[in-house]
This record gives structure tokens, sequence and C-alpha cells, in this order.
């Protein structure tokens, strides 16, 4: 089994995941006001019961490694750590970046021609975005890659792209009201298909279910964590054997 943690943002998310069938067999989505510390351990429990599974059926985790709060990102790490320090059997480490795997789901399926521009909100009306090149599966974009600040700079930036963009990630409603007026981006922020709304408070229990119903291209950071996960694990990625290690975009506080 593979469990896939992310919670480097607000929206968290902890799947259980059959790497042999590709299906995730358990899921828990919520909206953390940074709470990480005492929700994730809960949310990991849950997970395995809902999926049938205990601790030790778990060999490869998978985490994200930023950029997000400097909070989630370090407690992510440390979480996966600490359970594979507990495992009978050492598992399988792997870290990847928010964006990557934002990415995931959607580089495959967008339309030709179409790019995908991944999106995380860093608060304060900020956020963390880039863009996915349509040919690499394995996507992995350094600090460099990053591109960071108001809402008013990326849709400058969007506004002088070009191309078709599929804008995908954290979207807040007053970005959405911004990009109204461009035809060639279209907006798919996962948190809405789980009908998570922004003012969502931290709920431990809360569950969308595995198997639960989705809107057209929904998926949480988690799932999409995990298939990519999965991808560098059978490619024999280095992003397999690297040592965890933050992303930060600016120095932690």
């Amino acid at each position: 089994m593979l469990l896939a943690l992310d919670v480097a943002s607000s929206t968290c998310t902890v799947v259980l995941f059959d790497p042999g069938r590709e299906t995730v067999l358990a899921e828990k989505v919520w909206r953390s006001r940074r709470r990480q510390t005492e929700e994730t351990l809960p949310a990991v429990a849950e997970a395995l019961a809902q999926g049938g599974a205990v601790m030790d059926d778990v060999g490869i985790l998978a985490v994200t490694t930023g950029p997000g709060s400097f909070t989630g990102v370090r407690i992510g790490i440390s979480v996966v750590k600490g359970i594979a320090l507990g495992l009978q059997e050492a598992p399988r480490l792997i870290g990847l970046p928010v964006l990557s795997a934002v990415a995931a789901r959607f580089v495959p399926l967008a339309a030709p021609g179409a790019d995908v521009w991944a999106v995380l909100q860093a608060g304060r009306g900020r956020f963390n975005w880039a863009a996915a090149p349509a040919d690499d599966p394995l996507w992995l974009p350094a600090a460099a890659d990053h591109c960071a600040g108001p809402g008013e700079a990326l849709v400058a930036a969007l506004r002088a792209e070009g191309r078709p963009v599929w804008l995908v990630g954290e979207l807040s409603s007053a970005l959405r009201q911004d990009l109204q007026g461009l035809a060639h981006v279209r907006c798919i922020d996962p948190a809405v298909e789980f009908d998570l709304p922004e003012n969502y408070k931290s709920t431990p229990g809360f569950s969308n279910g595995a198997g639960a119903e989705r809107a057209g291209l929904s998926e949480s950071r988690g799932e999409g964590l995990a298939r990519l996960a999965m991808r560098h694990l059978r490619a024999g990625s280095p992003a397999c054997s690297a040592p965890l290690q933050p992303l930060y975009l600016r120095p932690p506080q």
C-alpha cells in the first residue's frame, strides 16, 4: 500500500492507494487552520481504517515537500519520517513538490495546445505558480521554476500568455473573478469539486469517502501525489532516493 500525505497548505489530504490496482482505497480531505499537528495523525488513522488496512500494510510513503506553509511542510515531512521509523519493514520514501502533485492529473488530459499552470495560495492574497511542460510526466519544479506574487501578478502573467491555459489548484474567489475576462484560461479547483467552501472549518472527521462521486476533472492533491509517486518509482527516478527536504521559496520564519 502507498500512503500519501499532503498537509502543506490549508487544503489537506491523506490518501491510501493500492499501486497494483491503481486505486484510491480511502481518502481524507479537510480544511485546516494551521492545526495540522493535531489533525494529521488522526486523519491517517481514519484513512487506514476506512481502507481496511493497518499501518504495517504500508510499503510506500509519499509526502509533499513544499512550497506551502512552513508549519504544514515541516509537519508532513516529520509525520512521514515518524511513520517510517515505526514500521516493521522500512518503506520507500518519496517527497515531491506540491505543484507537481497539483499538475500530475491534468498534464496528460489538457486539450491539445493547452498549457497546464499549477497554482497554490500562499496567504494574504499571494500565490505560488509554475507552468508544467506537456512532455514531462515526471515534472519536478525546482525553486527557481516557481513564480510568486499577488493575484494581480498571476493575472498579468496569464493575460500575457498567448496559448490556452488550464489553471489548476487553489483558486480564491477573487482570483476567479479577476480571470473572468480571459477566455483562454480554464480554471479547475479540486477543492471546489470536493464541495469544501473557503471558510470550511477544521474537521478531522470529514471524509468524502472512497469512491465518492466527483465532478469532471476533480482530483485531490493527495491522489495526484500518490499517482505521481508511483510514476517516479516505476521509472527509477532520482527523487525516489533523495532525502526528504522542504522546498521553501523564502527563508523560514
